[in-house]
Protein backbone atom coordinates (compact mmCIF):
# COMPACT_ATOMS: atom_id res chain seq x y z
CA UNK A 1 0.00 0.00 0.00
CA UNK A 2 2.83 2.42 0.82
CA UNK A 3 3.93 2.74 -2.83
CA UNK A 4 0.50 3.47 -4.22
CA UNK A 5 -0.29 5.84 -1.38
CA UNK A 6 2.93 7.75 -2.01
CA UNK A 7 2.12 8.12 -5.72
CA UNK A 8 -1.32 9.57 -4.99
CA UNK A 9 -0.42 11.62 -1.94
CA UNK A 10 0.56 14.85 -3.69
CA UNK A 11 -2.52 14.85 -5.92
CA UNK A 12 -4.86 14.39 -2.97
CA UNK A 13 -3.31 17.23 -1.00
CA UNK A 14 -3.53 19.67 -3.92
CA UNK A 15 -6.87 18.87 -5.49
CA UNK A 16 -8.60 22.27 -5.67
CA UNK A 17 -11.45 21.05 -7.83
CA UNK A 18 -12.44 18.45 -5.27
CA UNK A 19 -12.08 20.97 -2.44
CA UNK A 20 -14.31 23.47 -4.20
CA UNK A 21 -16.82 20.75 -4.96
CA UNK A 22 -16.75 19.72 -1.30
CA UNK A 23 -17.42 23.30 -0.25
CA UNK A 24 -19.99 23.86 -2.96
CA UNK A 25 -22.48 26.65 -2.95
CA UNK A 26 -24.75 25.18 -0.29
CA UNK A 27 -26.13 27.81 1.96
CA UNK A 28 -24.73 30.71 -0.10
CA UNK A 29 -28.07 32.41 -0.58
CA UNK A 30 -29.00 31.93 3.07
CA UNK A 31 -25.67 33.44 4.15
CA UNK A 32 -26.15 36.50 1.92
CA UNK A 33 -29.68 36.94 3.21
CA UNK A 34 -28.43 36.73 6.80
CA UNK A 35 -25.76 39.32 5.98
CA UNK A 36 -28.38 41.69 4.60
CA UNK A 37 -30.44 41.35 7.77
CA UNK A 38 -27.35 41.94 9.90
CA UNK A 39 -26.43 45.00 7.83
CA UNK A 40 -29.88 46.49 8.42
CA UNK A 41 -29.55 45.77 12.15
CA UNK A 42 -26.14 47.47 12.26
CA UNK A 43 -27.44 50.50 10.31
CA UNK A 44 -30.39 50.86 12.71
CA UNK A 45 -27.99 50.76 15.67
CA UNK A 46 -25.64 53.26 13.95
CA UNK A 47 -28.42 55.76 13.26
CA UNK A 48 -29.70 55.50 16.82
CA UNK A 49 -26.25 55.91 18.35
CA UNK A 50 -25.30 58.93 16.24
CA UNK A 51 -28.43 60.85 17.21
CA UNK A 52 -28.18 59.77 20.84
CA UNK A 53 -24.47 60.63 21.08
CA UNK A 54 -25.11 64.23 20.02
CA UNK A 55 -28.07 64.59 22.39
CA UNK A 56 -26.14 63.11 25.33
CA UNK A 57 -23.08 65.29 24.69
CA UNK A 58 -25.15 68.49 24.53
CA UNK A 59 -27.14 67.50 27.61
CA UNK A 60 -24.00 66.50 29.49
CA UNK A 61 -22.26 69.82 28.87
CA UNK A 62 -25.38 71.83 29.70
CA UNK A 63 -26.01 69.93 32.94
CA UNK A 64 -22.35 69.39 33.81
CA UNK A 65 -23.22 65.74 34.37
CA UNK A 66 -20.31 63.23 34.41
CA UNK A 67 -22.72 60.30 34.04
CA UNK A 68 -24.34 61.83 30.98
CA UNK A 69 -20.95 62.63 29.43
CA UNK A 70 -19.89 59.04 30.08
CA UNK A 71 -22.96 57.86 28.22
CA UNK A 72 -22.14 60.26 25.36
CA UNK A 73 -18.68 58.67 25.08
CA UNK A 74 -20.35 55.26 25.16
CA UNK A 75 -22.60 56.19 22.22
CA UNK A 76 -19.68 57.65 20.24
CA UNK A 77 -17.74 54.42 20.77
CA UNK A 78 -20.74 52.37 19.65
CA UNK A 79 -21.12 54.52 16.52
CA UNK A 80 -17.49 53.95 15.55
CA UNK A 81 -17.88 50.25 16.20
CA UNK A 82 -20.88 50.00 13.91
CA UNK A 83 -18.71 51.47 11.13
CA UNK A 84 -16.17 48.69 11.83
CA UNK A 85 -18.92 46.08 11.67
CA UNK A 86 -20.20 47.40 8.33
CA UNK A 87 -16.65 47.07 7.00
CA UNK A 88 -16.53 43.51 8.35
CA UNK A 89 -19.75 42.55 6.57
CA UNK A 90 -18.55 43.97 3.26
CA UNK A 91 -14.98 42.68 3.30
CA UNK A 92 -15.47 39.20 4.79
CA UNK A 93 -17.51 37.91 1.84
CA UNK A 94 -14.86 38.62 -0.78
CA UNK A 95 -13.95 35.47 -2.74
CA UNK A 96 -10.65 33.69 -2.24
CA UNK A 97 -7.74 34.81 -4.42
CA UNK A 98 -4.08 33.95 -4.91
CA UNK A 99 -2.97 36.06 -1.95
CA UNK A 100 -5.67 34.71 0.38
CA UNK A 101 -6.47 31.19 -0.86
CA UNK A 102 -8.75 30.46 2.11
CA UNK A 103 -10.83 33.60 1.59
CA UNK A 104 -11.42 36.67 3.73
CA UNK A 105 -13.80 35.20 6.30
CA UNK A 106 -11.53 36.14 9.23
CA UNK A 107 -11.98 39.83 8.38
CA UNK A 108 -15.19 39.53 10.38
CA UNK A 109 -13.23 38.58 13.47
CA UNK A 110 -10.58 41.27 12.94
CA UNK A 111 -13.07 44.13 12.73
CA UNK A 112 -14.94 42.75 15.72
CA UNK A 113 -11.67 42.88 17.67
CA UNK A 114 -11.26 46.53 16.69
CA UNK A 115 -14.81 47.18 17.89
CA UNK A 116 -13.96 45.63 21.25
CA UNK A 117 -10.87 47.85 21.53
CA UNK A 118 -13.06 50.86 20.68
CA UNK A 119 -15.51 50.00 23.46
CA UNK A 120 -12.63 49.68 25.92
CA UNK A 121 -10.75 52.86 25.01
CA UNK A 122 -13.48 55.29 23.97
CA UNK A 123 -16.19 54.07 26.30
CA UNK A 124 -14.72 52.36 29.34
CA UNK A 125 -11.63 54.52 29.89
CA UNK A 126 -13.49 57.81 29.36
CA UNK A 127 -16.22 56.72 31.79
CA UNK A 128 -13.62 55.93 34.44
CA UNK A 129 -12.02 59.32 33.84
CA UNK A 130 -15.35 61.12 34.27
CA UNK A 131 -16.11 59.23 37.48
CA UNK A 132 -12.70 59.95 39.01
CA UNK A 133 -12.88 63.63 38.01
CA UNK A 134 -16.35 63.96 39.57
CA UNK A 135 -15.07 62.53 42.84
CA UNK A 136 -12.02 64.76 42.76
CA UNK A 137 -13.51 68.18 41.92
CA UNK A 138 -17.27 67.63 42.23
CA UNK A 139 -19.87 68.86 39.76
CA UNK A 140 -22.09 71.90 39.58
CA UNK A 141 -25.72 70.99 40.13
CA UNK A 142 -28.13 72.63 37.70
CA UNK A 143 -31.67 71.39 38.28
CA UNK A 144 -32.96 72.58 34.91
CA UNK A 145 -30.04 71.04 33.07
CA UNK A 146 -30.45 67.78 34.92
CA UNK A 147 -34.12 67.58 34.03
CA UNK A 148 -33.19 68.06 30.39
CA UNK A 149 -30.49 65.42 30.78
CA UNK A 150 -32.95 62.93 32.22
CA UNK A 151 -35.29 63.57 29.30
CA UNK A 152 -32.42 62.93 26.88
CA UNK A 153 -31.61 59.67 28.66
CA UNK A 154 -35.25 58.59 28.62
CA UNK A 155 -35.36 59.09 24.84
CA UNK A 156 -32.03 57.29 24.52
CA UNK A 157 -33.41 54.38 26.54
CA UNK A 158 -36.31 54.02 24.12
CA UNK A 159 -34.02 54.23 21.07
CA UNK A 160 -31.46 51.79 22.46
CA UNK A 161 -34.23 49.45 23.57
CA UNK A 162 -35.74 49.50 20.09
CA UNK A 163 -32.36 48.73 18.50
CA UNK A 164 -31.81 45.89 20.98
CA UNK A 165 -35.24 44.40 20.21
CA UNK A 166 -34.42 44.54 16.49
CA UNK A 167 -31.13 42.69 17.09
CA UNK A 168 -32.74 40.08 19.35
CA UNK A 169 -35.49 39.53 16.78
CA UNK A 170 -32.83 38.73 14.18
CA UNK A 171 -31.04 36.41 16.59
CA UNK A 172 -34.26 34.51 17.18
CA UNK A 173 -34.91 34.35 13.43
CA UNK A 174 -31.46 32.82 12.87
CA UNK A 175 -31.94 29.95 15.27
CA UNK A 176 -31.75 31.47 18.73
CA UNK A 177 -28.81 32.44 20.92
CA UNK A 178 -26.63 29.40 20.19
CA UNK A 179 -26.81 29.83 16.40
CA UNK A 180 -27.64 33.49 15.90
CA UNK A 181 -24.77 34.80 18.02
CA UNK A 182 -22.14 32.91 15.99
CA UNK A 183 -21.91 36.02 13.80
CA UNK A 184 -19.45 38.37 15.58
CA UNK A 185 -21.08 41.42 13.96
CA UNK A 186 -24.52 40.55 15.28
CA UNK A 187 -23.06 39.45 18.62
CA UNK A 188 -21.33 42.82 18.96
CA UNK A 189 -24.53 44.75 18.20
CA UNK A 190 -26.46 42.76 20.80
CA UNK A 191 -23.70 43.32 23.38
CA UNK A 192 -23.51 47.04 22.59
CA UNK A 193 -27.25 47.61 22.72
CA UNK A 194 -27.68 45.54 25.85
CA UNK A 195 -24.83 47.41 27.52
CA UNK A 196 -26.30 50.72 26.34
CA UNK A 197 -29.66 49.96 27.98
CA UNK A 198 -27.92 49.07 31.25
CA UNK A 199 -25.64 52.10 30.97
CA UNK A 200 -28.51 54.53 30.40
CA UNK A 201 -30.33 53.03 33.39
CA UNK A 202 -27.24 53.51 35.57
CA UNK A 203 -26.79 57.10 34.36
CA UNK A 204 -30.44 57.98 35.04
CA UNK A 205 -30.21 56.45 38.50
CA UNK A 206 -27.03 58.35 39.30
CA UNK A 207 -28.42 61.67 38.06
CA UNK A 208 -31.70 61.21 39.94
CA UNK A 209 -29.90 60.39 43.20
CA UNK A 210 -27.61 63.39 42.69
CA UNK A 211 -30.65 65.66 42.29
CA UNK A 212 -32.36 64.23 45.38
CA UNK A 213 -29.35 64.13 47.73
CA UNK A 214 -27.14 66.85 46.29
CA UNK A 215 -24.21 64.41 46.47
CA UNK A 216 -22.16 64.10 43.29
CA UNK A 217 -20.79 60.78 44.53
CA UNK A 218 -23.89 59.05 43.12
CA UNK A 219 -23.14 60.23 39.60
CA UNK A 220 -19.46 59.46 40.01
CA UNK A 221 -20.33 55.92 41.04
CA UNK A 222 -22.68 55.64 38.06
CA UNK A 223 -19.84 56.69 35.72
CA UNK A 224 -17.47 54.19 37.30
CA UNK A 225 -20.09 51.45 37.03
CA UNK A 226 -20.65 52.28 33.35
CA UNK A 227 -16.89 52.13 32.79
CA UNK A 228 -16.62 48.74 34.51
CA UNK A 229 -19.53 47.42 32.45
CA UNK A 230 -17.94 48.58 29.18
CA UNK A 231 -14.54 47.14 30.08
CA UNK A 232 -16.12 43.77 30.89
CA UNK A 233 -18.07 43.68 27.62
CA UNK A 234 -14.98 44.77 25.65
CA UNK A 235 -12.95 42.00 27.29
CA UNK A 236 -15.50 39.30 26.44
CA UNK A 237 -15.88 40.44 22.83
CA UNK A 238 -12.13 40.83 22.41
CA UNK A 239 -11.41 37.37 23.83
CA UNK A 240 -13.90 35.72 21.46
CA UNK A 241 -12.48 37.61 18.45
CA UNK A 242 -8.93 36.68 19.49
CA UNK A 243 -9.78 32.98 19.74
CA UNK A 244 -11.24 33.04 16.24
CA UNK A 245 -8.37 35.02 14.75
CA UNK A 246 -5.61 32.74 16.01
CA UNK A 247 -7.34 29.64 14.65
CA UNK A 248 -10.29 28.27 16.59
CA UNK A 249 -11.25 24.65 15.98
CA UNK A 250 -14.65 23.66 14.65
CA UNK A 251 -17.42 22.84 17.09
CA UNK A 252 -16.77 19.55 18.95
CA UNK A 253 -20.02 18.15 17.57
CA UNK A 254 -18.92 18.81 13.95
CA UNK A 255 -15.45 17.37 14.62
CA UNK A 256 -17.05 14.30 16.16
CA UNK A 257 -19.21 13.74 13.10
CA UNK A 258 -16.18 13.99 10.81
CA UNK A 259 -14.16 11.58 12.92
CA UNK A 260 -17.03 9.09 13.07
CA UNK A 261 -17.48 9.29 9.30
CA UNK A 262 -13.78 8.64 8.68
CA UNK A 263 -13.70 5.69 11.06
CA UNK A 264 -16.75 4.18 9.37
CA UNK A 265 -15.04 3.99 5.95
CA UNK A 266 -14.03 0.40 5.15
CA UNK A 267 -10.89 1.57 3.35
CA UNK A 268 -9.58 3.53 6.38
CA UNK A 269 -7.63 1.45 8.86
CA UNK A 270 -7.21 4.22 11.46
CA UNK A 271 -7.52 7.98 11.87
CA UNK A 272 -4.14 9.20 13.03
CA UNK A 273 -5.03 12.89 13.38
CA UNK A 274 -7.89 15.25 12.65
CA UNK A 275 -7.43 19.03 12.53
CA UNK A 276 -10.13 21.65 11.97
CA UNK A 277 -10.01 25.44 11.90
CA UNK A 278 -12.68 28.04 11.32
CA UNK A 279 -11.68 30.22 8.37
CA UNK A 280 -14.83 32.33 8.47
CA UNK A 281 -18.32 32.56 9.83
CA UNK A 282 -19.60 29.66 7.72
CA UNK A 283 -16.40 28.02 6.51
CA UNK A 284 -14.08 25.48 8.10
CA UNK A 285 -10.83 23.87 7.03
CA UNK A 286 -10.57 20.12 7.64
CA UNK A 287 -7.29 18.19 7.49
CA UNK A 288 -7.07 14.50 8.36
CA UNK A 289 -4.16 12.06 8.46
CA UNK A 290 -5.36 8.51 7.92
CA UNK A 291 -3.98 5.02 7.35
CA UNK A 292 -5.63 3.01 4.60
CA UNK A 293 -6.01 -0.75 4.61
CA UNK A 294 -3.22 -2.60 2.78
CA UNK A 295 -3.55 -3.60 -0.86
CA UNK A 296 -5.16 -0.54 -2.49
CA UNK A 297 -3.71 0.62 -5.79
CA UNK A 298 -3.26 4.32 -6.65
CA UNK A 299 -6.45 4.55 -8.72
CA UNK A 300 -8.50 3.05 -5.93
CA UNK A 301 -6.92 5.39 -3.41
CA UNK A 302 -7.94 8.40 -5.52
CA UNK A 303 -11.53 7.16 -5.79
CA UNK A 304 -11.68 6.64 -2.03
CA UNK A 305 -10.27 10.11 -1.33
CA UNK A 306 -12.82 11.82 -3.58
CA UNK A 307 -15.71 9.85 -2.07
CA UNK A 308 -14.64 10.62 1.49
CA UNK A 309 -14.27 14.33 0.77
CA UNK A 310 -17.74 14.46 -0.72
CA UNK A 311 -19.15 12.59 2.27
CA UNK A 312 -17.53 15.06 4.69
CA UNK A 313 -18.90 18.01 2.71
CA UNK A 314 -22.42 16.56 2.86
CA UNK A 315 -22.13 15.76 6.56
CA UNK A 316 -20.58 19.10 7.56
CA UNK A 317 -21.64 21.74 5.00
CA UNK A 318 -19.34 24.39 6.47
CA UNK A 319 -16.29 22.24 5.57
CA UNK A 320 -15.14 24.27 2.55
CA UNK A 321 -11.53 23.03 2.32
CA UNK A 322 -10.88 19.34 2.94
CA UNK A 323 -7.45 17.71 2.84
CA UNK A 324 -6.64 14.03 3.31
CA UNK A 325 -3.12 12.80 4.00
CA UNK A 326 -2.35 9.09 3.83
CA UNK A 327 0.59 8.07 6.03
CA UNK A 328 2.96 5.33 4.91
CA UNK A 329 3.43 2.63 7.52
CA UNK A 330 5.97 -0.21 7.48
CA UNK A 331 4.66 -3.63 6.48
CA UNK A 332 5.15 -5.00 10.00
CA UNK A 333 2.91 -2.29 11.47
CA UNK A 334 0.34 -2.87 8.73
CA UNK A 335 0.23 -6.57 9.60
CA UNK A 336 -0.59 -5.66 13.18
CA UNK A 337 -3.25 -3.11 12.25
CA UNK A 338 -6.88 -3.49 13.41
CA UNK A 339 -7.98 -4.26 9.85
CA UNK A 340 -5.40 -7.02 9.41
CA UNK A 341 -6.18 -8.63 12.77
CA UNK A 342 -9.95 -8.38 12.33
CA UNK A 343 -10.42 -6.11 15.35
CA UNK A 344 -11.99 -3.26 13.37
CA UNK A 345 -15.62 -3.21 12.33
CA UNK A 346 -16.44 -1.75 8.92
CA UNK A 347 -19.38 0.30 7.67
Amino acid sequence: MSGTASEAKQNRNTDPDTDREAGGKAGGKAERKADRRTRVTVLVALAANLVIAVAKAVGGFVAGSPALLSEAAHSVADSMNEVFLLAALRRSRRPADRKHPFGYGKERFFWSLLAAVGIFVMGGCFSFFQGVEALRIGAQEDLGGYVAGLIVLAVALLAEGGSLLRALHQVRGQGGLATGLRDPALRTVVAEDGTAVLGVTLAMTGMALHMVTGQVVWEACASLAIGALLVFVAYRLGREARDQLIGEAADPEASGRIRSLLRAQPEIDSVEALFTMKTGLDSTLVAARVDLVPGLDSERVEEVAVRIKRSIARTVPEARQIFLDVTDRPAREAAESPAATGERGGA
